[in-house]
């Protein structure tokens, strides 16, 4: 039987201030990162770690389950545009404007994540929290 617990983090100033600034951390690697995965064109989870989790540690001064979330939440967000574009899930871009199907799956920029979301999903989505372009982040 599983049993399922909702909790309410109440932390003082300090641990907040503490919690905000790994979460922008985490989101900058996961940006850059995209980027990585981007200009390689190397979304999967473990080639992608090899080219990734040395710096995402040290660059940021993450810990190692933070780093090697960081890069799989970056590779999820892609597996998940991707497996949207394919069954044709599209982003209405007007009123009534209709998709046509993309050649490629992907986007032709890398994802960006908002500094302080904790979740990742495409852009001009009610809250957006990640999006296409490298202007879109922030």
């Amino acid at each position: 039987m599983k049993l399922v617990v909702q909790v309410r983090l109440l932390p003082t100033p300090v641990q907040a201030a503490a919690l905000e600034a790994t979460l922008r951390a985490c989101n900058e690697a996961a940006t850059w990162v995209s980027q990585v995965a981007f200009e390689r064109g190397e979304f999967k989870n473990f080639a992608l770690r090899k080219l990734t989790y040395e710096q995402v540690k040290s660059r940021w001064n993450l810990g190692a389950q933070a780093a090697q979330h960081t890069i799989k939440k970056t590779c999820d967000a892609y597996a998940t545009l991707k497996a949207n574009l394919r069954a044709a899930v599209w982003v209405v871009l007007a009123q009534h404007a209709t998709a046509a199907p993309r050649k490629s799956p992907l986007p032709s920029v890398p994802l960006v994540l908002s500094p302080t979301t904790t979740g990742c999903s495409r852009g001009r989505s009610p809250g957006g929290r990640c999006r296409s372009g490298p202007s879109a982040g922030g």
